[in-house]
């Protein structure tokens, strides 16, 4: 008979000692008080690092939502994009962005320190490298909500020029005012007190409002709209692959949401039920506003819904009670409906309704998380809300609109209407998702 030996983790071995330590009648109670923070020391880095691969995992969500909602002749361009979104975002959040974001600020207006992660050297302190691990793939989320409301028209280049602007300076300066005390800095808003604990304003707003500039300067693809200014539906080719796309973002929000508290507490559990039950709210109204609007309750709408839900409630997911989380995810899911009808109204083309989940959703998030405040209602923290809400519009609109302007004007924004009706896969990457199947190009 073999003798197996048994390895205990580290972690369990010290939690081993102090349960021994607290058994014995002479135990140091320094000792003991040492051994059980250390402990919790441990599970912190652990959460906070499953959390952030959690997060990692929504960028495959957003990359199957936008392919599923978009035509097949442009999947690969899509692929592309998520992938460099991460890829670039990470190298230029760790040169520039997180010292903008989190390093210290003498104004609370952004960082100037910790670039290149010199905040961290061998021996020294590793929870810098957990809180970057983190924060990195927020960044990346908030770039990527940008693909979804350009797809189909953009050249690949000039989306390269502004995923590596977004994370190196429009996303970390609006960061660092919200959440720069997070770590080494000290934000002007946050010292007002406003609450966006996950980032419904930081990271959906700021994406959604930059993406709205993008959608504007492009303009519609050809033939979204009618001479007359009808709306002609483009319908995505594959909503099975939309539809997993959204089941893997609600799962990824589990890390968003209940990992930013970066630390293994209780606390979590409110919030993972919070985060649920908006996500489950809005679906439901969103299903239901579609079917009242078109006879039919449709799938996109609802998708979209669940998704409205989750951005709604991540400012306030850890300052709301449950019931209040279903209202906000209710209203949510009504919301990103009419949005997505009035953005079709004005003439901006939107694709995925990228726009409307992130940028008008995470504003109703981060005004909710005032409104239904578990400490009580006040004028004067709603004030701070609306008042977080008009700034992140304002810079996310105004340094996006600047950005792809100064692109389009320089090396181009758009492809040619012989590559856009072709398709981005074959003019830009010279490849197919689906080389066994014929295309139609007439749209």
């Amino acid at each position: 008979m073999k003798i197996k030996t048994l390895v205990i983790p580290p972690a369990l071995g010290l939690l081993a000692a102090a349960t021994v330590h607290a058994a014995e009648p002479s135990a140091d109670p320094a000792s003991m008080a040492n051994a059980i923070a250390a402990v919790q020391t441990h599970v912190d880095y652990v959460w906070t690092l499953v959390a952030a691969a959690l997060v990692f995992f929504m960028q495959a969500g957003f990359a199957m939502v936008e392919t599923g909602f978009t035509r097949a002749k442009n999947a690969v361009n899509i692929m592309m994009k998520n992938l460099m979104d991460f890829a670039m975002g990470t190298l230029f959040y760790w040169a520039v962005g997180f010292g903008i974001m989190f390093g210290a600020s003498a104004t609370g207006w952004f960082g100037t320190t910790g670039f290149f992660l010199s905040d961290w050297v061998p021996g020294g302190d590793p929870w810098v490298l957990a809180f970057w691990m983190f924060q990195v793939v927020f960044a990346a989320t908030a770039a990527t909500i940008v693909s979804g409301a350009m797809a189909e028209r953009t050249k690949f280049s000039s989306y390269l020029i502004y995923s590596a602007v977004l994370s190196a300076l429009i996303y970390p300066v609006f960061g660092s005012w919200a959440w720069g005390s997070l770590f080494n800095g000290n934000g002007w808003l946050e010292g007002l007190g406003f609450i966006d604990f996950a980032g419904s304003t930081v990271v959906h707003s700021i994406g959604g409002w930059v993406a709205l500039a993008g959608a504007i300067v492009l303009g519609p693809r050809i033939g979204k709209f009618g001479k007359d200014g009808s709306v002609r539906p483009i319908p995505g080719h594959n909503l099975p692959l939309a539809a997993l796309g959204v089941f893997i973002l609600w799962l990824g929000w589990f890390g968003f949401n209940p990992g930013s508290t970066t630390a293994a507490n209780t606390d979590i559990a409110m919030i993972f039920v919070n985060t649920n039950l908006a996500a489950a709210a809005g679906a439901v109204a969103a299903m239901i506003t579609a079917w009242l609007k078109f006879d039919k309750p449709d799938v996109g709408m609802s998708l979209n819904g669940a998704l409205a839900g989750l951005v709604a409630i991540t400012a306030g997911c850890a300052n709301v009670s449950p019931g209040s989380s279903i209202i906000i995810g209710l209203i949510a899911g009504v919301l990103v409906v009419l949005s997505v009808l009035f953005f079709d109204r004005i003439k901006v083309d939107d694709p995925v309704g990228a726009v409307s989940v992130h940028g008008v959703n995470g504003a109703w998030g981060t005004l909710a998380a005032g409104l239904f405040n578990m400490g009580g209602f006040s004028a004067a923290v709603v004030g701070v809300q609306l008042l977080g809400i008009a700034v992140a519009f304002a810079w996310a609109f105004g340094t996006g609109f600047i950005l792809f302007k100064l692109i389009a004007s320089t090396v181009g924004l758009r492809v040619t209407p012989e590559e856009e009706m072709e398709g981005l896969d074959f003019g830009e990457h010279g490849a197919t998702a689906y080389p066994d199947f014929q295309h139609t190009s007439h749209m």
